[in-house]
C-alpha cells in the first residue's frame, strides 16, 4: 500500500506548543432498501460494516491519539464508529453525539469542533459525520496551495468510510478558520481494499 502522509506542516524544533490535529472520518456505507425510513435512521449494508471495520483497523494503525471523537448521532454514523471501535480494540475516548453535526455544513462543523475542544482542552479531536459538510470542510480548512496530491484525490467527493488528517496552524481551537491546515493523511476503503472500490452499474 502506497503511504498516504506527507510531511508535518510545522516543525517546533524545541518550542513546547503542540499541534493540534483534526481527523475527519465519513460514515461508511448505508442501506437505501427501505426508501420509506427516515434518512436519520438509515443503517450500514454489508459493503458498509465491511469499509467501517478496515477503516477501524487503519485509523488504529495510523497511531494518533485522539483527545476527542465528535460525531453525529444518526444509525448510520454510530454503527459505522461502533464497527470501527470493535476491530480497533476500542482505542478511541468516549464518543460526543452532538445533533447538530447532522447533515451539517462545514461552518457549523467548525462552530461545534471549536466549542467541545476548547472545553475539554485536547490536541486532536475525530470528526464523524456527513457530506456534503465533510467534503466542504477539507477545502476549507486545507490551503490549496495547487501542490497537494491527497486534496487532488478528492475533488470530486469525500467517499463513504473515508478518512483524512488535517494538520492546524492553530495555538487554540477558538482560532480554527479557514485555510488554516494542510491535509497530511487521507485514506478510502479502494485504497486498502480494491473491492471496495465504486460499485459498477449492471
Amino acid at each position: 500500500m502506497t503511504d498516504m502522509r506527507t510531511k508535518p506542516l510545522f516543525q517546533w524544533k524545541g518550542d513546547k506548543r503542540s499541534v493540534k490535529r483534526l481527523g475527519l472520518f465519513r460514515h461508511a456505507k448505508s442501506s437505501w432498501e427501505d426508501m420509506g425510513m427516515r434518512d436519520f435512521d438509515r443503517a450500514l449494508n454489508d459493503r458498509g460494516r465491511r469499509g467501517a471495520a478496515l477503516m477501524g483497523r487503519h485509523i488504529a494503525d495510523y497511531g494518533a491519539k485522539w483527545g476527542m471523537v465528535l460525531a453525529s448521532p444518526a444509525v448510520r454514523v454510530r454503527e459505522t464508529l461502533e464497527t470501527a471501535r470493535s476491530a480497533m480494540n476500542d482505542a478511541l475516548p468516549a464518543t460526543i453525539w452532538d445533533e447538530r453535526i447532522y447533515l451539517a455544513p462545514a461552518e457549523v462543523m467548525i462552530d461545534v469542533t471549536r466549542e467541545k475542544a476548547s472545553a475539554a482542552d485536547v490536541e486532536s479531536v475525530l470528526l464523524c459525520g456527513h457530506n456534503p459538510g465533510l467534503h466542504e470542510l477539507v477545502f476549507d480548512l486545507v490551503r490549496d496551495d495547487g501542490d497537494c496530491p491527497l486534496l487532488d484525490r478528492i475533488t470530486g467527493k469525500f467517499p463513504t468510510a473515508a478518512f483524512a488528517v488535517i494538520e492546524l496552524d492553530i495555538d487554540d481551537w477558538a482560532d480554527l478558520t479557514s485555510g488554516c491546515g494542510k491535509l497530511i493523511h487521507l485514506a478510502r476503503p479502494r485504497d486498502l481494499d480494491p473491492s471496495l472500490g465504486p460499485e459498477r452499474v449492471r
